[in-house]
């Protein structure tokens, strides 16, 4: 029995290992386009930044299943070590038209960084949302996107947008986490602390700073 926990626990790290890696693509491809990329502006004073990757449409069609992926937020300058967040089912899931879509969230406050580590959020209803703008300049967001607490962005296809989340529900996913940093230990504390990023994380860590 001791062999078969230590084979699974090797495999859900795969898993986990894949989704970082797939996290870091996501961020890396985006931010190799500046003029298809989130604007800088934006992206150096959002609290934190969420990456969503291969959220599959079937899991919203079926239900049951979520988009799993890192959460890292802006402290003194730096980026924190991440924790994994989950995207629970959302009204706007049937309307995607690809069998697979990247995601991207910026939190744009304090505010709304604390909604997402509690239990979970509804978007558009316990923390405001938009679809954010695209480009090299900022100043053409509208008023809706400027006072958001949450900006969301979609990649299908290689064509990256803005996309209204509303309905999606996202939570720290807790389990995954004490996989990731081999102790149960809070979101709030990696995220606002002075834990160091996991040797796995590299790659996402080194694709959330933009040159």
């Amino acid at each position: 029995a001791p062999a078969l926990n230590v084979t699974l626990s090797a495999a859900l790290s795969d898993k986990l290992k894949e989704r970082i890696d797939e996290s870091a693509t996501v961020l890396a491809e985006i931010h190799a386009a500046p003029d298809k990329d989130i604007p800088q502006e934006l992206w150096d004073r959002a609290a934190c930044v969420i990456v969503i990757p291969s959220v599959k449409k079937a899991a919203f069609v079926f239900g049951g299943e979520y988009g799993k992926g890192l959460m890292s937020c802006h402290k003194a300058g730096a980026w924190s070590a991440p924790v994994f967040m989950q995207l629970q089912k959302g009204s706007w899931g049937l309307q995607i038209g690809a069998q697979s879509i990247d995601l991207v969230l910026l939190v744009n406050n304090a505010r709304g960084m604390k909604k997402l580590l509690g239990n979970k959020v509804t978007l558009g209803a316990e923390a405001s949302v938009a679809a954010g703008p695209v480009g090299r300049d900022a100043r053409a967001a509208t008023d809706a996107q400027m006072n958001a607490e949450i900006l969301s962005y979609s990649r299908t296809q290689g064509l990256f947008a803005g996309i209204n989340l509303s309905g999606g529900v996202l939570k720290p996913d807790n389990d995954d986490n004490k996989d990731l940093y081999g102790k149960k230990v809070s979101p709030e504390a990696i995220l606002t602390g002075n834990t160091p990023p996991p040797a796995a994380t590299a790659a996402f860590m080194k694709a959330l700073v933009r040159k």
